[in-house]
């Protein structure tokens, strides 16, 4: 049987980080271009549904304590 959870856990933090990106595009806020790069692509690195839960909610509040 498959596991679907680290696929929608994927897609969810994939679109929030489409989100970022176009935002920080716009604003001219390279924080939250960068976060919404690296929420789009990291799902490809990290298998795990927990650890990808983990770094996915990091890369959410990263922008937020950035200069």
């Amino acid at each position: 049987m498959i596991d679907t959870t680290p696929l929608f856990v994927g897609l969810v933090f994939s679109s929030v980080g489409l989100g970022y990106v176009i935002y920080g595009r716009r604003q001219q806020r390279k924080p939250y271009f960068y976060s919404g790069l690296a929420l789009m692509l990291y799902p490809y690195l990290v298998t795990g549904t927990w650890p990808m839960v983990g770094v996915g909610v990091l890369l959410l509040a990263l922008p937020r304590f950035a200069p």
